[in-house]
Order: C-alpha cells, then structure tokens, then sequence
C-alpha cells in the first residue's frame, strides 16, 4: 500500500522531478519509499503560481469551495486504510492511532465545508454621534492572499489538513511543506485535490530540507505563514518572516490534575491519563507529562498508572495491538532517554519504563523528578510522564503554571467552582475538566500561549487569520 515514488505538487499538478528524498519506515529504519524534492527554484516558482492564482480564486463562489472539500472528504474515505497504513510506515505510529489520525482528517475538511458556505460579515451601526448622521457601515472577510504552511512530523495528515483546508474554504492559494521524514499523508492530499476544479497555481505541496526552505518563511509575497512544530524553530521563523502574519502552534508541557473528590472513578482516570500520556508514544504536544494527584488518592492511583503502563503492549506499529511504536528517529529516542538517565541520577524513582532499544524507548513514569529537571519542565515529546502529590488546590494551578508553556491542562474535578477557578486562572489556550488535556476535536479553538505560540487552529479561527476585515461605508444622499 506504500508506492515506490512519490511526485511533489507544484501549481496543481504532479511532478515527479527526482527521487531524492527518502522516506524510511520508523520501526524498520529501512527505506519505504523515494519521493521528489523541492529545490529553492522550484518553491520560488510555486510562490509566483499561487500569486498569479489569488485573484482567481478568490472569485472561486463558496459553494464551489464547499464543493472541492466534500469532494475531498469522500475521497479519503475512499482512501482511508491506504493512508492509515503510510502513517503507520512514515510516523511509525500505531495503526489504531493512524485510523483514529484518518478520521480526523476527514472531520477536519468536513467541518471546513460547513464553513467555506458561512463566512459572514456586518451590517453596523455607524450613527454614534451626530457627525455620523446618514452614514451606514457594512464589512466582510476577503483572503488574505497566498500563504505558507509548515506542517509537522507527528500528526502529518490532521495537521496539514489544520491548514490546507482553511486555506481552501477562505479562497487562499497556499504553498505547503511537509515535513521532510513524514511527508506522504501530504501528497495523497495532494493528489485528491488535484482532482477537483481548483484554480491553476492554488496549490503546491513541496517536500524540502529545511535549510533549502528559506523562501517558505522569508518571501514577501506570502501574506501569512502558518507554522506548527518547534518553539525554538517557530520562534526564529517568526523573527524572520517579515511583514507577514504569524500563526504558531509550537510544544507543550501538558498538565493534569486529579481533584480530592476523584476516589470514586480512579480506575477511569488512570485509564484516561495513560492514553493522554502515552498514545502515539508520546509524540503530542499536549501530551500528558505532568500528573499531579491529590495527596489522599496518591498512593492508590499510582499504583493503578504504573500496573496499567507496564502493561502497555511496544512493538510493530503494524500490529492491531502495538500501543507504543517508535518515536521518529533513534536521534530523538536517545535525547529522551538521556533526560530519563539524568533524572534517575538526580533521585528520582523510575517506576516504570526507561529503557531503550533503538528508536523504541519504554513507556515510563518518574516520581519525585524536581521541577527543574528537563523531563519536569522542558516538552519531552516521547513515552515519559512524570507523577507528582498536592495538598492545596490553588497552590497546584500556580505549578502548571510555572512553566515556560501554555497549551492544555486537564483537571479532573466534580467542584464547579474550582472548574471555573482552573479557567480563570490557568495560564494556557484550553482547560478541559473531567478528562485529560490531551482531547481535542477540530473545531475547537486550538493553540497555546506563552512559548506554546500565537495565534488559533480550529477551522473557523484559522478561517479568521486567512482572511482580512474590508470595510464599506455609505453616505445617505
């Protein structure tokens, strides 16, 4: 189900320039398949096709966008196990986590659909004071132009669709990189949309090395560069892009809190807070890292959390019950575990896990890991957790906060009041209560603050970033 070669996209249309890019299965490290490269003249003449295209289609009717999204949604059903099987090869990720990655592929274009047909503007009042006397207002959302999209290796389907499918349902033409190790979920939707009626130059889809990719982040003629992964990347893209717009959704350092009144539904929750940490091995920037549990349930619901992630089944990817697969690289891999030695250097308790076979590292819990130790406060981005108790709950809202990061934080709580509290005081883009700070679906106002970037996914909000305000006002004769 893996092709020997893959083209990249330049202008709509299939190029199959060169087979310089290797793509390796992640559990194997064998080499998959080859795929066309893109070369700076190549990103440069995809930039000039998406700037001639702009105007086109941002003639392009609603419904007709609506018209490319569905089109899409029913073609990745069409597709849905071939794609879930190169994720399983390109990321390494468990072939339920790949299913469940196609699903939201699918939701993500369906959800952009509904609103490509629903992007309003206002009648507005203009009459606040005399001078304003017979002058009426009126504004709407036009595209803001061509953007850049930089997709990530984690989730290289539902975050490249986090981008392309509002680019298409706000009439934006976009130059997209993939990432360079998992960019075969791209080109397949690549391919879908070269189906459809898109304008000539709407789209291109250009796998890259990063240090041939310059022009993605500091080319002029981008009106908005979109970019998820790394903060410390994230943030020099930022510093180099110029006039154009940012939107950064960069790591986490995801936080969980288990309330006093919990004990009735710990084995729930530790069911819970082990898939938030530790599905997709990890590899999720809202990941579960930080559990902290009140000190009258510690001792049962740690013990619950180490029987429940030593029993986690590590392996092929392949296989229906693989639940941690590699992480992307041994590179990686061995980064991790180095955090790991350092902190069972320090003191800390290995409860679980910690070990290393190539790119496979054990899924592992840490107790007693200071705050200061990289698995405690930096975005470990693998199969570590560390576990933690807590007396008081406001003085445990000003430990999650106590961190250079702002994304999600899960409380599991049944006080309302300390529900709202969480919300009003938690440094981060989304609290979840009752569940862990992993969930998310995608139509939410997805992102974080702080080091954890700017701006929001989530259709409709990143809708608003591709899209400017035109304002029309008339004066009664």
């Amino acid at each position: 189900m893996i092709r020997d070669v893959y083209p990249y996209f330049l202008a709509n249309e299939a190029v199959y320039a060169n087979t310089d890019l290797e793509i390796t299965d992640k559990y194997t490290g064998q080499v998959a398949a080859r795929m066309a490269q893109a070369d700076a003249k190549t990103i440069d003449a995809a930039i000039e096709a998406a700037v001639q295209s702009q105007h086109a289609f941002a003639e392009f009717r609603p419904y007709q966008r609506k018209a490319v999204l569905d089109h899409c949604v029913t073609r990745f059903r069409e597709r849905f196990e071939e794609m879930a099987y190169a994720l399983c090869i390109e990321a390494g990720k468990p072939i339920k986590d790949a299913r469940g990655e196609v699903s939201r592929l699918i939701d993500t274009f369906q959800v952009a659909s509904e609103e490509a047909v629903r992007i309003d503007g206002e009648v507005m009042n203009l009459e606040i004071s005399a001078r304003a006397k017979g002058y009426r207002g009126f504004w709407k959302r036009v595209p803001i132009g061509p953007c850049s999209l930089i997709s990530p290796f984690n989730f290289p389907l539902n975050l490249a669709a986090h981008k392309i499918a509002p680019a298409i349902a706000a009439g934006c033409p976009f130059v997209m990189k993939p990432a360079s190790r998992t960019p075969i979920g791209a080109i397949i939707i690549g391919e879908v949309l070269a189906e459809t009626d898109l304008p000539k130059g709407t789209f291109s889809i250009l796998p890259c090395h990063r240090d041939g990719a310059d022009l993605f982040t500091t080319d002029e003629r981008f009106k908005l560069l979109s970019f998820t992964g790394s903060p410390s990347v994230g943030w020099d893209l930022k510093a180099r892009a110029g006039k154009k717009k940012v939107v950064l959704e960069l790591g986490g350092n995801a936080a969980c809190v288990v309330d006093a009144n919990q004990g009735h539904r710990l084995d729930h929750i530790a069911e819970r807070i082990v898939f938030g940490a530790y599905y997709q091995s990890g590899q999720s920037c809202i990941s579960v890292q930080r559990i902290y549990i009140h000190a009258s349930l510690y001792e049962a619901l740690r013990a619950k959390l180490v029987e429940r992630v030593s029993a986690l089944v590590h392996g092929d990817p392949r296989k229906e019950d693989t639940f941690i697969g590699p992480m992307i690289s041994e590179g990686e891999a061995k980064r991790l575990h180095g955090w790991v030695e350092r902190a069972r250097a320090s003191g800390a308790s290995i409860l679980t896990g910690g070990s290393r076979e190539g790119a496979m590292l054990r899924a592992t819990l840490i107790e007693n890991a200071g705050p200061e130790l990289e698995v405690s406060c930096m975005e470990a981005f693998g199969p570590v957790a560390v576990i933690a108790p807590f007396e008081d709950f406001e003085e445990v809202l000003g430990r999650i906060n106590d961190s250079t990061f702002g994304l999600q934080a899960g409380i599991f709580t049944d006080s309302m009041s300390k529900a709202m509290r969480a919300w009003d005081v938690l440094e981060v883009g989304g609290v979840v209560i009752g569940d862990v700070p992993s969930w998310r679906v995608d139509n939410m106002p997805y992102g974080g603050v702080k080091d954890s970037g700017l701006g929001r996914e989530g259709v409709r909000y990143a809708i608003e970033d591709m899209t400017e305000i035109r304002l029309l006002v008339v004066k009664d004769p």
